[in-house]
C-alpha cells in the first residue's frame, strides 16, 4: 500500500485530495496545525466522510523539526504540500506570516525530503497569482511571472524553490500552477464561497444584501475535486515538472453573481453592493490559463462546468443554512452568523 502526506490536509484540497487518495488505494497522512478550534479541525474531511480513514500527525510547516520527525515516522511516497496562509487579502496585514508558512514552509518539506526520505515524490501547490500582473493574454507555463501581492511573491518563492530542489538534488518535485478552483468547501472568506453563501442567506431571509469588492475581476474558475487529480496525476509521472491547470474559460465576479443569484431565481443587482474596503492594494485584473500542457502530457481535463460548479454550491450553502436555522432560533442563528 502506498502511503501519502499532506499538509493542509484540513483545507479544500486537502479534503478532496484525501478523498482521491483513499479511492486509489493508499493509506493518507495529514499533518496538522493545532491551532483552529477543537470544533473546526477535520470540518471537510467530515463532510466527505474520510476523517476516520486518514492518520492526522501533529506538526508545523514553520517547525523544521516537526517536519524532519513526520518525515522520518511516516517515510511517504508522495508528499503533497498544500499548507498555506491562502487568503491572499490577508497577505497585505501579515506579510511576515504569509512568507514564513507559504514559503519557508515549503521549503521546510523539500528539506525534510531531502534529507529523510529523498526516494518520495515532492508535489508544491503553486499558484496563478504568481502571474499577477499578466505578461501575455493566455497565462501557461512559459509565462513570465509578476506576483502582486505577499501571498503570490511567497508562492513565487516556494515554486522557483521546488524547481531549485528538482534541479539541484534530482528529486522528484512537481509544481501545479493552479488556476481558481473551488467547491461547497471553500474558506467562506474567498470570493466564490462568499457569493454562493450570500445568495443563501438572502434567499432564506437572513441576509439582505451583499458587500462585495471589484466586480470586474475576472478569473478562470474550475472545480477543485478535478484539480485535485492533476496534482496525483503529476506525481505519477517518471519524470517531474510544473502544469499549468486550468479551465481556459474566464468569467468575472459581476457575471459570477449573476449565476449564482439567477440560479435561486434572484435578481443580483438588487442585492449586490461594493465596498471599497473589500478592494486590494494592487488588484490582479486578469487571469486565464493555459492548461495544454497538462491536457497533453498528463491526460487531465477537467469535468465539471463552473455552472455546475455554482450550482452545487448554492444548494450546499442553502442546506447549510436551512439545517442551523432549523435548529436555531432566528435571532440566534442571525446573530451566530449563520
Amino acid at each position: 500500500m502506498r502511503k501519502a502526506l499532506i499538509t493542509g490536509i484540513t483545507g479544500q484540497d486537502g479534503a478532496y485530495l484525501a478523498q482521491l487518495l483513499l479511492r486509489e488505494g493508499y493509506e493518507v497522512y495529514g499533518l496538522l496545525r493545532r491551532s483552529a478550534s477543537a470544533e473546526l479541525i477535520g470540518e471537510r474531511l467530515r463532510w466527505l466522510g474520510v476523517i476516520d480513514d486518514v492518520r492526522l500527525i501533529d506538526g508545523d510547516l514553520s517547525d523544521l523539526s516537526s517536519v524532519l520527525r513526520i518525515m522520518a515516522e511516516v517515510k511517504p511516497d508522495e508528499v503533497y504540500n498544500l499548507a498555506a496562509q491562502s487568503f491572499v487579502h490577508a497577505s497585505w496585514q501579515q506579510p511576515l506570516l504569509t512568507g514564513n508558512i507559504t514559503g519557508i514552509g515549503a521549503v521546510n518539506v523539500l528539506e525534510a525530503v531531502r534529507l529523510v526520505h529523498p526516494a518520495a515524490r515532492f508535489y508544491q501547490a503553486s499558484s496563478s497569482e504568481m502571474f499577477g500582473k499578466i505578461q501575455a493574454a493566455l497565462q501557461n507555463e512559459t509565462t513570465p511571472f509578476y506576483p502582486r501581492s505577499p501571498y503570490a511573491a511567497a508562492k513565487l518563492y516556494a515554486h522557483w524553490m521546488t524547481v531549485n530542489y528538482r534541479e539541484s538534488f534530482g528529486l522528484h518535485c512537481s509544481s501545479g500552477i493552479l488556476f481558481n478552483h473551488e467547491s461547497p468547501l471553500r474558506g467562506i472568506e474567498f470570493v466564490t464561497r462568499k457569493v454562493t453563501d450570500g445568495v443563501a442567506r438572502i434567499k432564506l431571509g437572513l441576509a439582505s444584501e451583499l458587500k462585495l469588492g471589484n466586480l470586474d475581476a475576472t478569473r478562470d474558475w474550475g472545480h477543485a475535486r478535478d484539480y485535485v487529480r492533476a496534482m496525483w496525476l503529476m506525481l505519477q509521472q517518471e519524470t517531474p515538472d510544473d502544469y499549468v491547470v486550468a479551465t481556459g474559460r474566464t468569467t468575472s465576479i459581476r457575471a459570477l453573481c449573476a449565476m449564482a443569484f439567477g440560479y435561486a431565481g434572484l435578481d443580483w443587482t438588487a442585492y449586490v453592493h461594493t465596498s471599497s474596503d473589500l478592494l486590494r492594494p494592487a488588484e490582479v485584473d486578469v487571469l486565464h490559463g493555459d492548461a495544454t500542457k497538462a491536457r497533453t502530457t498528463l491526460g487531465w481535463a477537467p469535468t465539471c462546468t463552473l455552472e455546475e460548479m455554482v450550482a452545487e454550491m448554492v444548494e450546499a450553502d442553502l442546506a447549510r443554512h436551512r439545517a442551523r436555522t432549523a435548529t436555531r432560533p432566528p435571532t440566534e442563528a442571525l446573530l451566530a452568523g449563520g
